[in-house]
């Protein structure tokens, strides 16, 4: 079964997102489990994100992995660590989202 290239995306993007979070764990890759979930996730990560190039423009593709990826962290930070965001980071989060809502309904990039 071949998944829709947007159901790979959001897989990829979560795994970024689980790897990142475990590499503040990994204490500099000091510990064996985070780490291995770092390596592990963003493995993951790059090969969804390569199998959604075959059908997405890669400009799509990256700007929504990376302002999904951006939106997400800073949440998980926000839950796991306490780390509230000021009106500035809100406001560029705010930004960030916009920017790929109108490349996704607006721009006209075809896959090659």
């Amino acid at each position: 079964m071949r998944l829709p290239a947007y159901a790979l995306l959001g897989i990829a993007i979560v795994a970024e997102v689980i790897a990142t979070s475990a590499m503040r764990a990994s204490d500099g890759f000091s510990r064996l489990l985070p780490s291995a979930v770092v390596v592990l996730g963003y493995g993951v990560a790059f090969y969804c994100l390569s199998l959604t190039l075959r059908s997405i423009p890669v400009g799509i593709v990256y700007a929504v992995w990376s302002g999904a990826g951006i939106v997400l962290i800073t949440l998980v930070a926000v839950v796991l660590y306490r780390q509230v965001p000021d009106v500035p980071a809100i406001i560029g989060l705010g930004l960030i989202i916009a920017g790929v809502a109108v490349l996704n309904m607006f721009s006209k990039m075809q896959a090659h």
